[in-house]
């Protein structure tokens, strides 16, 4: 079985706010090699490395927005959000919780800092992953998928060496509870210092790594520090990760979606004509409603 190799790791860009709630990396679309082609099925990844807010009465965040043509997947490790949509979805996502939304067809969604913790404030750390549709499920029913930390499947590795959250698809014998249209796999890496974990995945399968705490080491070789994100080439099946330090790595695999993407903000679709489409089904109030 041939060794997946690292392609290159991507540094931290300059961060910039998404509202006045979260303040973000933006790694996925970030230029060269790391656009939404190169790792469809994710065509998005935001990290807001933790930040600490002061405390405030008036919940920060993101008001009434659009959706279509894709989910969005928000893990909280820091903090709380609240979340709620046109279709009926939504709640509060805490530490270690993870909300799943189902754009598809069109969606108004809100998200703003929990207000408890709002008015409290403090440490944030959140990431927020989009996740692309084919074209026969772009047109399917918004869903709405609230996992809940104790809820997420666990797999001890060996030795004492760490634990394996499996959020969707499948690590040895767990299987994550998230539902998903192709074939993805989520997980968090939490990896004590001198840990190893072994992945594999089919080789055309686009795969990365987003270190969030600690250092490792990838395959024996490949230095990735905090905050830095590795994309693995399409040139084998396995690989390993060793925690140089106590380490949380975000893990994301999945099995691309070969067919056109015509993106425009908040709207992911296949081609020109259906963005255009889009943009009207929202102006003619298509999508619901929400009150911000």
């Amino acid at each position: 079985m041939k060794t997946k190799t690292v392609e290159f790791i991507a540094s931290p860009r300059e961060p910039h706010f998404v509202g006045d709630g979260f303040r973000v990396h933006n790694f996925i679309p970030s230029g060269f090699r790391l656009d939404m082609h190169r790792m469809n099925p994710f065509i998005m990844l935001d990290y807001n490395s933790p930040y600490n807010f002061p405390p405030s009465d008036k919940p920060r965040g993101v008001g009434v927005h659009p959706h279509k043509g894709f989910e969005t997947v928000t893990i909280a490790y820091k903090g709380k959000v609240a979340h709620h949509d046109s279709s009926g979805g939504g709640g509060v996502i805490g530490e270690g919780d993870v909300q799943w939304m189902t754009a598809a067809n069109g969606v108004l969604h809100k998200e703003y800092h929990e207000e408890e913790w709002s008015k409290k404030g403090g440490e944030f750390q959140m990431v927020q992953l989009w996740v692309n549709l084919p074209a026969k499920d772009k047109k399917a029913n918004p869903k709405y998928q609230a996992i809940k930390n104790q809820d997420i499947a666990r797999y001890n590795l060996p030795n004492d060496a760490g634990v394996i959250e499996v959020i969707a698809g499948e690590y040895k014998d767990k299987k994550g509870s998230a539902s998903t249209f192709t074939p993805v796999h989520l997980f968090n890496a939490r990896l004590k210092k001198g840990g190893k974990a072994d992945f594999n995945f089919p080789s055309h399968y686009n795969t990365a790594l987003l270190v969030l705490e600690g250092n490792i080491i990838v395959n024996g070789e490949e230095k990735t520090p905090t905050n830095h994100f590795a994309l693995m080439a399409n040139d084998g099946e396995n690989f390993e990760i060793e925690a140089t330090d106590d380490a949380l790595v975000l893990v994301l695999s999945g099995e691309p979606i070969n067919e056109p993407i015509a993106a425009q903000g908040p709207f992911v679709m296949n081609t020109r004509e259906e963005l255009i489409q889009a943009f009207n089904d929202f102006n003619l109030g298509k999508f619901g409603y929400l009150e911000d």
